[in-house]
């Protein structure tokens, strides 16, 4: 037996120390392994930052228009001076239903000036109880009678309306002075005109894009004078505006203040005109006796 442990020990010893150098080897693969995977971690974290870049580029505005329109929907958010006061009952959101409400009535006759289909808009169906007559230059859908609307009242001789109405029309009329006389001839006494056109907007329907409104020029148009009492006007949708690289130097990049996409007025005829004369206008009948703002004193 006690050969036995001799032999034993012998061998344990003889052992022993190649254990412990394989335990050691061991030990420095472990340790060699963890440095390279802190390696690939620090790879895989490099990746990632490029992957990120590459994500936030791809994100980015990729070409000059997007950068743009970036900008632009920044500066939109900004509040510019926008102090024109806008239509109680007609601005942009409320015309439709406001001029159905009120007028959609059964022997009523209503005149719209403008009508055939260019947006898909189509005002037809707002008369359904009513008499509805289209009047447009051209013929096409929504249209009844064709003609120039500078001459409206000779394509309606003895026929007499309770409202003539135009939606982004006239922008486009050569004399819409003309055109508003030709209306005060077709309107009943206590019928109604309504007209939205465009105070700041892009340039459209060349060459015929002629004038662009405010709400005062168009109660110029539909003044007293020519027997209309107001109603309501106003003006919709302000918008910005800034000056573009283009622009003159002293110009560039400044902000444009009180811009308004639309204008509206809506006037009752109170009294018939004859033989109306522009030329013969007194100035207060026009400008409901407003004054031009007079000169600011130099201090």
């Amino acid at each position: 037996m006690s050969s036995l442990r001799e032999q034993y020990r012998a061998r344990r010893n003889k052992l022993l120390p190649a254990s412990k150098a394989n335990l050691a080897r061991v030990q420095d693969g472990i340790q060699s392994s963890i440095l390279e995977l802190d390696s690939k971690i620090e790879t895989l974290s490099d990746l990632n930052v490029s992957l990120q870049t590459r994500i936030e580029a791809l994100l980015a505005p990729s070409n000059e228009v997007e950068r743009v329109e970036a900008d632009f929907i920044t500066f939109s958010s900004i509040q510019l001076s926008h102090t024109a006061p806008e239509p109680k009952f007609v601005s942009h959101s409320r015309l439709t239903s406001y001029l159905s409400e009120n007028f959609n009535k059964p022997g009523a006759r209503i005149l719209e000036i403008g009508s055939r289909n260019v947006t898909g808009a189509v005002f037809r169906t707002l008369f359904s109880a009513a008499h509805y007559v289209g009047f447009d230059f051209y013929n096409g859908e929504n249209v009844d009678v064709v003609g120039d609307a500078h001459k409206l009242s000779s394509y309606f001789k003895g026929e007499k309306f309770d409202l003539i109405f135009a939606h982004a029309v006239f922008e486009h009329f050569h004399m819409p002075w003309v055109v508003a006389q030709e209306i005060q001839k077709l309107l009943k006494v206590g019928g109604h005109v309504f007209v939205e056109t465009h105070f700041s907007f892009s340039a459209h329907e060349r060459p015929w894009n002629f004038f662009q409104f405010s709400d005062m020029g168009l109660r110029a148009l539909f003044s007293s004078a020519l027997g209309f009492d107001l109603v309501d006007h106003g003006m919709s949708n302000p918008m910005n505006g800034v000056f573009t690289g283009e622009a003159d130097r002293y110009l560039r990049a400044k902000p444009i203040h009180e811009l308004y996409c639309h204008s509206e007025i809506l006037c009752k005829k109170t009294r018939e005109i004859q033989d109306f004369d522009w030329s013969k206008v007194e100035i207060d009948e026009i400008v409901d006796n407003t004054r031009y703002p007079p000169p600011k004193s130099r201090s």
